[in-house]
C-alpha cells in the first residue's frame, strides 16, 4: 500500500489517480471515515483529467493507528507532509465535516503556491461545539453522548448514524441506501476506537475563526440546509462571512452527506468551481 511517513514516523495511507502533470485534487474525509468515502468524487475527477489524491488520517483505516495526534494541529501538519511528499502543487482541497476543519487549519497556513483553492462541504468551521468564544454552539453534553456511545458499543453507534441523521434516512420518503449505510459502517470499524474517541472533542472544540479570516484564496462552502449533524446557520453561514473570497451554496433539503446521496449534483458544482 502507497504510504508516506510524517514527522513524527506515522504512516499516512493515500490514494494517487490520475496525471502527475495534471492539476491535484486532494480529499480530506470527515469523522470517522477514510479516503474510500470520496469515491465518487475520485472517479468523476480523474475521468476529467485531474491527479485526484485522498488519504486516511492518522488513526483511521490504513494509516497507522497511533495514540496521539488527533488534533487539528497535527492534522494540518500530516497534511502538510504528504503534499510535501507528493510535491503537490496548485491544488484543490476539499475537506468535508471534520476534513473541513482539516483543509481550514492547513490551507490557512500552507506554503505559497501549494493551494489554489478550497471547498468546505458539510464542514465544522468555525466552530461546532458551545464553548467560550461560540456561546451558541452545540452542547457539549451532545459530543459527551458520542463519546459514551462510542465506548459501550461502537459496532452499533456506527450503525445508528448513517441509518438515520447523517445521510437523512430518518427523514419521511427518503430513499434508504443500504450500501451506503453498510460502506459507512465499514469504514468507521476499521480506525482505532481511541483516534475516533478523540477526534470528537478537536470537531467539537476547536475554533477555525482566525484561520478562516486569513485564507486568501477562493473557497466554495458547500452544506445541506437539513443537515442534522452540522447545523448550517451554525457554521457554513457564517464561515462564508469570514472568508476574505468565500462563496456559500446551500443546498435545500439536503444532508449531512450530501455528496454521497447526491454525487452527480455535488460533483458538477464543484467542476464549476474548480473550472472558473
Amino acid at each position: 500500500m502507497p504510504t508516506i511517513t510524517t514527522k513524527d514516523g506515522t504512516q499516512l495511507f493515500y490514494k494517487d489517480w490520475g496525471p502527475k502533470d495534471a492539476q491535484p485534487i486532494v480529499f480530506h474525509h470527515g469523522w470517522p471515515l477514510t479516503a474510500d468515502d470520496w469515491d465518487a468524487q475520485m472517479l468523476f475527477f480523474l475521468s476529467e483529467g485531474y491527479r485526484v489524491v485522498a488519504f486516511d488520517r492518522r488513526g483511521q483505516g490504513r494509516s497507522t493507528q497511533t495514540d496521539i495526534g488527533h488534533d487539528m494541529d497535527t492534522f494540518a501538519s500530516d497534511t502538510a507532509d504528504l503534499v510535501a511528499a507528493l510535491d503537490l502543487k496548485n491544488a484543490v482541497h476539499i475537506g468535508h465535516s471534520t476534513g473541513g476543519g482539516v483543509v481550514a487549519r492547513y490551507v490557512a497556513g500552507a506554503e505559497p503556491g501549494r493551494v489554489s483553492k478550497a471547498v468546505l462541504i458539510g464542514a465544522i468551521t468555525p466552530v461546532l461545539g458551545q464553548i467560550e468564544s461560540n456561546p451558541t454552539g452545540v452542547p457539549l453534553e451532545v459530543f459527551e453522548g458520542f463519546k459514551v456511545a462510542l465506548a459501550r458499543n461502537r459496532a452499533e453507534f456506527y450503525r445508528e448514524i448513517p441509518s438515520g441523521p447523517f445521510y437523512g434516512f430518518n427523514r419521511e420518503g427518503a430513499v434508504v441506501s443500504e450500501g451506503l449505510i453498510q460502506n459507512w459502517w465499514r469504514q468507521g470499524m476499521t480506525g482505532s476506537a481511541k483516534a475516533q474517541l478523540d477526534t470528537i472533542t478537536a470537531f467539537a472544540e476547536t475554533d477555525f475563526t482566525e484561520d478562516l479570516k486569513s485564507i486568501t484564496v477562493p473557497v466554495l462552502v458547500m452544506h445541506g440546509g437539513d443537515d442534522q449533524i452540522v447545523p448550517v446557520d451554525e457554521t457554513a453561514r457564517r464561515a462564508a462571512a469570514l472568508l476574505p473570497n468565500g462563496t456559500l451554496k446551500v443546498y435545500d433539503g439536503l444532508s449531512h452527506g450530501l455528496f454521497a446521496t447526491h454525487p452527480n449534483l455535488i460533483n458538477a458544482d464543484l467542476l464549476a468551481f474548480i473550472e472558473n
